[in-house]
């Protein structure tokens, strides 16, 4: 046994491994740092700030349960493109459900009428 430890055949024990690695000769470890989520397009991005836009804008409002639900429409959204690049349609809906339900709230507010603009250029109506 000694002997084949000392000519390279022995016992290989890994227990923990964070991160990248490579065993054996002439392996080569690539890691890239520029992989990530994909960037938005353009209609993505401008709903992107417009979201971001108008959730600053909701903390300026006397808060309800309609703009505590518009804002939770709004963070999914955002955590969507930031992840995905794209809000879904399921996502697109709600959230124009959520614009519409807090209408009254947010009718003068000109980044909620930014993101029902970008919401419908998404969706088509």
């Amino acid at each position: 046994m000694a002997e084949e430890r000392s000519a390279g055949r022995g016992d290989i024990t890994i227990s923990n491994v964070n991160g990248s690695f490579a065993i054996g000769d002439s392996n080569t470890i690539v890691s890239r740092t520029d992989a990530g989520a994909p960037q938005p397009d353009a209609q993505q991005q401008e709903l992107l700030r417009a979201v971001r836009e108008l959730r600053a804008d909701l903390d300026r409002l006397v808060q309800s349960d309609r703009t505590a639900a518009l804002d939770a429409e709004l963070v999914g959204a955002q955590a969507e493109i930031e992840a995905t690049g794209r809000a879904g349609e399921g996502r697109l809906a709600r959230l124009r459900q959520a614009l519409a339900d807090a209408g009254a709230l947010t009718g003068l507010l000109a980044s909620a009428a930014a993101v029902g603009q970008a919401v419908s250029a998404l969706t088509g109506g």
